[in-house]
């Protein structure tokens, strides 16, 4: 049902999904160390998430009879120096991955694809939501970040945030 270079266009795509993944948990791995659980569970919700969207790729190529082929996925960076770079390159990243999905988009629209079309909507409407969570998120942790109590009240805010897998057909 999907040509051969959309599935290799997905298939890379579920390799950055998983970097993503990776990413996220290694800057999770830098809150914990600094004792800032609250930002750690954050980036954790966030290696879940990304590992949510390469699942939802993985299942869609299976779906239409693609092949599968998983591609290696990079070590992540790990050597940060605050917490703010950590936010800005949280965003940066999303807008990389942003990029990515509308690139498939565009390869889809123009081989009149519209069942890659219609599944990769999700992806877009996502990125739109990860892009302006990640950028309120740069504002406020500059805004926080020289105030121990405000950053500890939002380390407590993002405390509370909890995977919800999406329920939505793959």
């Amino acid at each position: 049902m999907v040509s051969e270079k959309i599935a290799k266009a997905i298939n890379e795509q579920i390799a950055k999904e998983q970097f993503a993944a990776q990413y996220y948990l290694s800057m999770s791995a830098w809150f914990y160390k600094n004792d800032l659980d609250g930002i750690a569970n954050y980036f954790r919700v966030q290696c879940k998430e990304e590992l949510m969207h390469s699942d939802k790729m993985f299942d869609y190529l299976n779906n239409v009879s693609a092949d599968i082929i998983l591609e290696s996925v990079e070590k992540p960076p790990h050597d940060f120096k605050n917490a703010i770079e950590i936010f800005e390159r949280a965003l940066e990243h999303e807008k990389l991955v942003t990029k990515s999905i509308f690139n498939i988009m565009k390869l889809a629209n123009e081989e009149g694809d519209y069942a890659t079309v219609s599944f990769l909507q999700w992806f877009v409407n996502e990125q739109v939501e990860e892009e302006a969570s990640a950028s309120q998120l740069v504002t406020k942790i500059k805004m926080v970040s020289d105030n121990p109590s405000a950053l500890y009240l939002f380390d407590q805010e993002l405390a509370q945030r909890v995977f919800t897998p999406d329920t939505t057909a793959n």
